[in-house]
Order: C-alpha cells, then structure tokens, then sequence
C-alpha cells in the first residue's frame, strides 16, 4: 500500500526517488563487485567456490532444470520499456531515449557478469543456499564487512539503498503500465472510471485496482505454499513468467508492423528493411514464449513437497490466464459503463 501512495505523487517524485535510488544502487554494485573480488586476494581466504580458474566451471548443465530458469534472464535484462511512458518528458528524446537504453542494457550487463562472478567467490555455487534469492546480498555484505573489519557497515548501506531503489522500481513499475494503459489505449476499451484522475493528473481509480490484485496474489499463494522464504522465491519466478509474457504482444504487434513500416513514421527506427524486422520479431516472439513456458515449472525439487510443487505450477498456469481474462473483461466493462457515464 506504501508504495502505491508512492506512486500518486506524480512524475516529479518518482524521477527524484528513481535517480537517487538509480545511482545508489549502482554504486553498491560496483563496491560488492569490487570488494567481492578483491576479498580473496586481500584476505586470504579462500574462495568459495571451486576451481574458478576453470573454463569448465562457467559452463552450465544444459539440462530441462536449466532451460526452466531461462524466464530470469529474461526478466533479468527486461523491465527497460517502464520508461516508455516518461519519453516525451526528455528534452530530446529521438537521442536520449535510444542512448538511455543502451546505457542501461550495457550497466545491467557489467553489472550481472561481474555480480555472478563474485558471488562465486563468496557462495560455494554447488551448494547455493535455500535463502539466497531473499537473503543472499545481505549475507554477501555481511561475509565482506566481517573479512574487512568493518562490522556490518556494508549490510546498512546496502539495506538503505535496496530500500530506496524498491521504493522507486516499485513506484515506477505500478505508475508506468497504468499510464500507457489508461492513457495510451484506445477509450472505448478502457472504463471511463478507471481513467479519472486527480489534481496532480494521477488515475486514482487505476491504483485502487492494482492495490486489490496486488493483495489477492499475495494472500491466496501464502495458503498454500509453506515458509515466507518459499513465497519469496515464488513471487520472484511468477515474475519471471508474467512480466516477459506481456513482451509476445509487443513482439507480435511489431511483427504486423514491420510488415508495413513505409505507412507510418516513427524517430525510433530498429531497422528500415521490413524482413529483417519481421525476422528480429519472430525471433524474439519464439524465444520468450519457449522460456515463459518452461518457467512454469516450479523452481524446487518435487520429491521433497509435491503438494506445495503442484500448487506452485497451478498458479504459474492460472495466473497469466487470469490477467489475461482480466484484459478481455475490461473492454466489456467499458463498453456497459461508458454508456451510461455519456447518458448522464
């Protein structure tokens, strides 16, 4: 809920929050980076991981269990269209926007190589612990502030900071959608109460509807999924299938574009050649639909809980069908109640 009224203080506030917490964040990467790969070395100690010298170490096992985890790396790298809706507000936005993206797809990418790599030097990567996903950063923290002598200094710079950059990815993740869907879309699909807005042009009616999905998909899976640490790790998979699946319309909505790129103009221009489009389209199509649907397979072993496993795999199937259903539903909606908001 804090975040929610976070998110209706308008466009300023979150630039504000999203650029401290930007920074912060991304200079507490490079000092776990640094202070990762530099423990070994200053400290002595030994390196957790083995043979990390070995080519063969980085190689993953190409079994199914690994191509289930293929939607994180999608989820990983994506989250950059958020933005979107805030490109106009630049000052020139046919080169900000492209030269942003590529600063962000080539700080995420430093960031994601040299974060793995020191991990491994402080989490044995053969026996990951169960709570590494939750608490994995902190202990990180807490191994190199003990090996330095600092305490746990590190811990409470990086809970300040991963506290602000929530606040503000959070923010922005429920402010974003909802302006492109409430903004963007075509009016007759959308509720006109949905799209009614406050002094500070915020759609009020839009977050009140976010806050109660939000609720719902986070009461009903703790029925039945045991531990907070297990619920963690699953609304962080869940993420992994829904967040990508929304990319197959912007994929398959590209892919009629390209066909006809010469009847519209745009200053954001991929490529010219409308195959190279189509292929670029279909390519990307495949390929996050093939990881989304492995992702569904719950990330735990079966033999241990099979109830909580087949729980787990039921929502990941029902809930992108439910917020897809949700999709179809409000066109319906808006078409009932729209009418009545123009005969009054």
């Amino acid at each position: 809920m804090f975040f929610v009224w976070l998110a209706t203080k308008g466009v300023a506030t979150l630039s504000n929050i999203g650029s401290i917490a930007g920074v912060a964040m991304f200079v507490m990467s490079l000092l776990f980076i640094i202070l990762g790969i530099s423990v070994p070395f200053l400290t002595h100690v030994q390196i957790a991981t083995p043979d990390m010298n070995n080519i063969h170490t980085y190689i993953p096992k190409f079994d199914f269990q690994y191509f289930t985890t293929i939607s994180m790396l999608v989820f990983a790298v994506g989250g950059c269209e958020k933005i979107s809706p805030y490109v106009n507000k630049t000052k020139n936005a046919s080169k900000e926007f492209p030269l942003g993206m590529i600063i962000l797809a080539v700080m995420v990418a430093i960031s994601a190589v040299l974060g793995s790599f020191a991990i491994g030097m402080i989490v044995n990567s053969n026996h990951i612990p169960a709570d590494l996903m939750a608490n994995g950063a902190y202990e990180a923290f807490q191994f190199m502030g003990t090996r330095f002598h600092l305490g746990n200094l590190f811990v409470w710079a990086f809970a300040i900071t991963n506290t602000i950059a929530s606040a503000a990815a959070l923010a922005i993740s429920i402010d974003a959608p909802l302006r492109m869907l409430l903004d963007d879309a075509d009016k007759k699909y959308i509720p006109t109460f949905l799209s009614r807005k406050n002094k500070k042009g915020i759609a009020i009616n839009g977050y009140k509807m976010t806050a109660i999905l939000v609720s719902i998909l986070i009461i009903v899976p703790a029925l039945g999924i045991n531990g907070m640490n297990d619920l963690y790790n699953w609304l962080l998979n869940l993420n992994s299938i829904v967040m990508p699946m929304r990319y197959l319309w912007v994929f398959f909505a590209y892919m009629l574009l390209a066909k006809q790129f010469n009847k519209f103009h745009s200053d954001y221009m991929f490529t010219h050649n409308k195959y190279v489009g189509f292929g670029f389209g279909l390519w990307t199509f495949l390929f996050t639909a093939f990881a989304c649907i492995l992702g569904m397979v719950p990330k735990m072993n079966m033999a241990q809980d099979p109830g909580s496993w087949w729980f787990q795999l039921i929502l990941n199937i029902l809930t992108p069908i439910i917020f897809i259903l949700l999709g179809l539903i409000l066109p319906a909606i808006a078409k009932r109640t729209n009418k009545l908001d123009e005969t009054v």
